[in-house]
């Protein structure tokens, strides 16, 4: 019964046996765990605190069908602080033989409780020995019932673009980015009518489903061969799988980007931002680079191309050599910076005795620091030197440039 039919039904029984009801307390929390339910605790409470001494519930399984709840009502009793639990045909009291009973029957609930998560379990596992994935299947299948068998079927919508997916990936190369590029313009949606994402692109480039075969749950280790009709083929999902890999990266947000934060995309005024990129070797080991990109976050379609962490380097030393001596002169040089240009002028001028810089030039001295330390120093003389260039700076087209293109 509902909530609201069961406090009806103990409402009319209160006014039937005369009885005073002081409070209404309710909850939908399962009575299966023991002390998971706020408002139960608050009946322990205030009957400890003698607000009341009896209770009417519909069932002894809705006040309690585990021990510890169970221990907390039959101790109010034994401490004559709970008269009386009262319930639509039976009343348990402070008395031995009625105390015994209330125990059984919560304890049966108890017991009927565990057996029935028992038997979900195990004809879970037993449709999936026999090949069925429990759930909602992954995107280009469809759960299907007819004649009271349940099996599942491909979606004739979305099936074969899922598996021209995959191809696209193992024979041209394609990107997550490019994929989801062409299912949007071919009109693939989920089935709520919605884009994919990009998320939602890799999840399914990596979904062994597809193939034929399924894991239950995720992540217990635990394979089952699928009888439904699989979209690729077991090579072709390696294929992909192996365009996909590489290297294990590190926890999201260890990564310190040299250069992330002090560019704007020229084209859109997205943010830029620094990834890293491997690419395998034929030796199998996979080579590292560092890219930034506009985060097209303002338009998706955003046509700036990536640029490497040297190309930008590179791009900011033209830019730096582009300027004027009174371009120079006019930059805020933080205190930092200026104790390294110092530092650096100093090593010139003793370690490598190069006496052709002059030691009051502070042009000069600026444009051989700057491409020292963005060659090879570190990230914080990096910093210094971006911030001392400009308040915005963008990329266009791989190079540096101080106004938007639009």
């Amino acid at each position: 019964m509902s909530i609201d039919s069961q406090i009806k039904e103990m409402g009319a029984l209160a006014t039937r046996d005369g009885l005073t009801v002081k409070g209404i307390l309710q909850e939908s929390h399962s009575a299966k765990d023991s002390g998971q339910r706020p408002m139960f605790m608050k009946l322990l409470s205030d009957i400890r605190e003698k607000r009341f001494n009896g209770i009417l519930t519909w069932a002894p399984d809705r006040l309690s069908r585990n021990a510890g709840d169970l221990g907390n009502l039959v101790d109010l009793m034994d401490q004559g602080k709970l008269l009386q639990i009262k319930t639509f045909s039976q009343m348990f009291s402070n008395n031995p033989n009625e105390k015994f009973l209330l125990m059984i029957l919560c304890s049966q609930a108890k017991l009927e409780n565990d057996q029935k998560g028992l038997n979900v379990k195990r004809g879970i596992r037993a449709k999936c020995e026999m090949g069925w994935r429990p759930g909602m299947p992954p995107l280009g299948y469809w759960n299907r019932a007819m004649a009271g068998i349940k099996d599942i079927v491909v979606d004739p919508d979305r099936g074969h673009l899922v598996t021209e997916m995959f191809e696209k990936v193992a024979k041209n190369g394609d990107s997550g980015r490019t994929i989801k590029r062409w299912l949007d313009e071919v009109g693939f949606t989920t089935r709520s009518g919605k884009k994919a994402t990009l998320s939602q692109v890799y999840l399914m480039l990596k979904n062994p489903f597809y193939y034929g075969e399924f894991e239950y749950p995720i992540g217990n280790g635990k394979w089952y061969k699928g009888q439904h009709k699989p979209l690729v083929t077991k090579e072709l999902f390696d294929e992909v799988h192996k365009q996909l890999k590489v290297a294990p990266k590190s926890k999201w947000g260890a990564k310190k980007f040299d250069f992330k934060g002090f560019f704007r995309c020229a084209f859109c005024q997205a943010s830029v931002i620094g990834e890293e990129k491997y690419r395998m070797r034929k030796s199998g080991i996979p080579r590292h680079h560092i890219y930034y990109h506009c985060t097209r976050k303002i338009d998706y379609d955003c046509p700036e191309p990536y640029v490497s962490e040297e190309d930008l380097i590179k791009a900011i030393i033209k830019y730096i050599d582009s300027a004027k001596p009174m371009q120079i002169h006019a930059l805020n040089f933080s205190e930092r910076l200026k104790r390294s240009m110092e530092g650096y002028k100093d090593i010139r001028n003793q370690v490598l005795l190069q006496q052709s810089i002059d030691p009051d030039d502070k042009t000069m001295t600026f444009l051989e620091y700057a491409k020292h330390a963005l060659n090879n120093g570190s990230a914080q003389e990096k910093k210094e030197i971006v911030q001392a260039l400009a308040s915005q700076l963008y990329i266009h087209n791989r190079t540096i440039v101080t106004l938007p293109i639009k």
